[in-house]
């Protein structure tokens, strides 16, 4: 299945916390979207990596995104190597996206600034045909290389290069967000209190994509970042409501 926009990131609620809404405003406009997450997320300190899967199964639905798949790569230790480029590049290659939506360039998660690179150097690596990739039966893969690889932001802040406005799927997004239990919103259970499982982290989400969208004059938006220099065929393409 050829798809119009993936997203990869590290970590199973990377996608919901920062770029979820973008994934479903397109597919309302028709579009084919799919998720790769690059880890089980099994160095969490809460949860289980099989129940993480289940919680982004759950949330895959919520968004109705095309394809999930995971990668399998090391927690906390995958590296933009050869070895792990080959397997994202293979992922590219199967679903050749026009755009990558990925991890920030930088964080506070250490895994989310190395997945940025990693994606990036593979996406132009899944372009180049000498480099040899196979699928599942396999056969080798034609080369592919998306139009663009945007970065979403994530816990530190960036200002972005552009906005997308997803006021009219926020509640969907929430909603996705709240598929992973064992993640969020679980400040009263047994397991040891995170950085990310209290009200306020929740809270924050919220915050971000209206002060986002305040930028534009809607009521909420996700941001990214792009290495690239960006061109519209038509300025009725552009969002600025304010004043």
């Amino acid at each position: 299945m050829k798809l119009d926009i993936l997203a990869i990131a590290a970590h199973p609620d990377d996608v919901e916390l920062s770029c979820a809404g973008t994934l479903m405003v397109h597919a309302r406009q028709g579009m084919k979207t799919g998720i790769i997450d690059l880890t089980r997320g099994e160095l969490g300190t809460r949860g289980t990596p099989e129940g993480r899967i289940l919680e982004a199964q759950e949330a895959c639905r919520v968004m109705g995104v095309d394809v999930r798949e995971n990668l399998g790569l090391a927690d906390g230790f995958f590296q933009n190597t050869r070895e792990d480029q080959l397997k994202v590049v293979a992922a590219i290659r199967k679903y050749r996206p026009d755009i990558v939506l990925a991890n920030a360039i930088d964080d506070r998660h250490p895994d989310h600034g190395r997945a940025a690179q990693l994606i990036k150097d593979s996406a132009f690596l899944a372009g180049l045909r000498k480099v040899e990739t196979f699928d599942e039966n396999g056969q080798p893969q034609q080369a592919w290389r998306p139009k663009q690889v945007f970065h979403f932001i994530q816990d530190r802040y960036f200002t972005p290069d552009f906005v997308v406005d997803i006021s009219e799927v926020i509640d969907l997004k929430l909603e996705a967000i709240k598929c992973f239990k064992t993640q969020f919103l679980a400040d009263k259970d047994h397991e040891p209190q995170t950085y990310i499982s209290s009200p306020e982290f929740f809270d924050s989400v919220i915050y971000r994509a209206k002060m986002l969208g305040k930028m534009v004059g809607v009521p909420y938006a996700e941001g990214y970042t792009s290495a690239k220099m960006l061109g519209v065929r038509s300025m009725k393409d552009l969002i600025n409501e304010t004043t």
